[in-house]
């Protein structure tokens, strides 16, 4: 793909294939017996859409931060070098059955279950036409099946459980996905849905997505254990790790998991190993730099989720030149959603509207 030498992190504006992490990425797809046996009957089609997902992912945090270069917003949230965490766990799913949670930093989920791109950049904007119609920046729509996230972290894990629930009560054959942040296990809340998750036996997954820092805070300094592959024995349920670089690991995993939650087996805890490859939004860029070592960011600027998933392309017998025109779709897409967005600039929310959508109605 194309680099970006203004809006992407150092580590990946000269990017070259690591001979060490391509092995290792080829690895990881073929280490688990169930997992390679879903990968290698993708087709080509399917693979491809993986690809313009990622695509497009990478060049909304990139659109996103030229806007904050050009004054048009003052920070964004962006979840450069994690984008393999959400896009592929959404490619597990059924956009018309299922529910995402996403977090602020997995706003690709959105695009990837029907909202249109530009309701992205409408709700950064807080225009009358965006999804939340200029009340926050954190965006969803539950006609899309995304639904919203909220602020105070760890909230949306018993929401999600409530949502599985609900769906199961009423016959629906629905999985709801949530992501939750390494520092948002802290959450008392988190734990108490997780538990109640458990207990029920809800056909929910989450995601504990450590990207190594809460904030500015390093993984370190907030959690004693290692990792976190303690955690589904602690609640009973079932659950395993995934690559948080490996978009093909990381949709395979969830695709095991989606079955057992169909198949009414209760919740799974997904463990993704991931990075932040900045700020926890863009105007804390020099404090994460100062968080970790330098070569922190060298060791996974290597492991580029979009990088290194090309390679594999490759070795699987996609040309460049089909990925080349992939790209300049997905590059077209996101410029004239972010054209659409600034044309709503105009739509302003009017002051009475604050009061409409705060109740749901019964529908009967």
């Amino acid at each position: 793909m194309k680099r970006y030498p203004a809006f992407d992190p150092p580590e990946y504006v000269h990017w070259v294939p690591d001979k060490a992490e391509v092995a290792r990425y080829a690895a990881t797809v073929a280490r688990d017996d169930n997992r390679r046996a879903l990968i290698e009957a993708l087709g080509r089609d399917r693979l491809l859409e993986l690809y313009a997902r990622l695509l497009r992912a990478r060049l909304l945090d990139i659109a996103l931060k030229r806007w904050v270069r050009q004054g048009v917003i003052s920070k964004a949230w962006l979840g450069t070098g994690e984008e393999a965490t959400t896009v592929g766990p959404v490619f597990a799913l059924d956009p018309a059955a299922d529910y995402v949670a996403p977090m602020i930093r997995n706003q690709a989920a959105c695009p990837d279950f029907g909202m249109p791109v530009a309701d992205v950049f409408r709700g950064y904007l807080a225009t009358a036409d965006g999804p939340s119609r200029g009340r926050d920046v954190h965006i969803g729509s539950m006609a899309h099946h995304v639904i919203p996230p909220v602020s105070p972290v760890g909230v949306m894990v018993p929401v999600c459980h409530g949502v599985a629930l609900a769906s199961r009560m009423l016959g629906r054959p629905a999985v709801v996905l949530n992501w939750i942040g390494d520092g948002s296990v802290k959450a008392g809340v988190t734990h108490e849905g997780l538990n109640f998750a458990a207990v029920q036996k809800v056909p929910a997954i989450y995601i504990i997505q450590n990207n190594q820092v809460a904030l500015g805070t390093r993984l370190d300094q907030h959690h004693a254990a290692p990792d976190f592959s303690g955690l589904p024995t602690a609640y009973g349920v079932a659950g395993w790790a995934f690559d948080g670089n490996n978009v093909l690991d990381a949709w395979a995993a969830t695709a095991l998991a989606a079955d057992r939650c169909r198949r009414g087996d209760g919740p799974v805890l997904l463990l993704a190993e991931t990075f932040r490859m900045g700020g926890h939004a863009t105007h804390d860029e020099r404090e994460a730099r100062e968080t970790f070592p330098a070569t922190l960011f060298e060791q996974w600027g290597k492991r580029d989720p979009i990088g290194l998933y090309e390679e594999y392309l490759k070795g699987r017998g996609i040309t460049g030149a089909a990925l080349d025109a992939i790209e300049e779709r997905i590059i077209g897409e996101v410029d004239r959603a972010a054209e659409q967005g600034l044309e709503s600039r105009t739509h302003l929310p009017r002051p009475e509207s604050a009061l409409l959508g705060v109740y749901a109605r019964e529908v009967t």
